[in-house]
């Protein structure tokens, strides 16, 4: 195994105002950057601008791409918007394809009610899986949301933390695993 550490961004995938899912990401953020022999970087869509005007990985961003590419694993954010995932994240993803070959993916589902973004999760795992990601076997789910935080961001119920632990233990395993198939194992 390699001492070079694992990378694993945190991308935000939504954009609309007043998002609820922003404080859940920076929460998973902050637990992913104490993670010893871990890398992250905090991707928040409304800071890429994607163009609409071609399709699939015509519509590529360099740097987005270059960061999935580089990547190990990636750990998603969304919330559940009418039992779905956000268009832009799919859109988002759409942009590249080679770059998820044998990575793993770990998504963070958001809700205002009190399914914690399950099936917006149960949606966005075939189409994560038709990329090429491996998704893991635990999911995060933050129900009611907007009551999870104060005014500055703070996660009032310090359960989740302990949620969290586990979903990253499988998500780094899942990292390393694969990781090293993709560098000794021929295909």
């Amino acid at each position: 195994m390699t001492n070079r550490p694992l990378f694993i961004p945190v991308i935000l995938g939504t954009t609309r105002k007043g998002r609820a899912s922003e404080n859940v990401a920076h929460f998973v953020f902050e637990e992913v950057k104490k993670r010893e022999g871990v890398e992250t970087e905090f991707i928040d869509l409304c800071d890429l601008r994607f163009a609409f005007d071609d399709a699939g990985e015509a519509l590529k961003h360099p740097q987005f791409s270059a960061t999935v590419s580089r990547a190990d694993a990636l750990l998603l954010v969304a919330p559940e918007y009418n039992h779905g995932y956000p268009g832009l994240l799919k859109h988002a993803l759409d942009t590249n394809l080679k770059e998820y070959i044998h990575k793993a993916v770990g998504v963070c589902g958001v809700s205002a009610g009190a399914f914690g973004g399950v099936r917006m999760i149960e949606n966005l795992l075939p189409v994560l899986r038709e990329l090429g990601l491996v998704t893991i076997f635990w999911d995060g789910n933050f129900p009611h949301a907007h009551k999870l935080f104060d005014a500055e961001g703070k996660l009032l119920d310090l359960a989740y933390v302990r949620r969290i632990d586990q979903f990253l233990k499988e998500l780094i395993w899942m990292a390393t695993v694969l990781r090293y198939g993709r560098e000794n194992v021929p295909l």
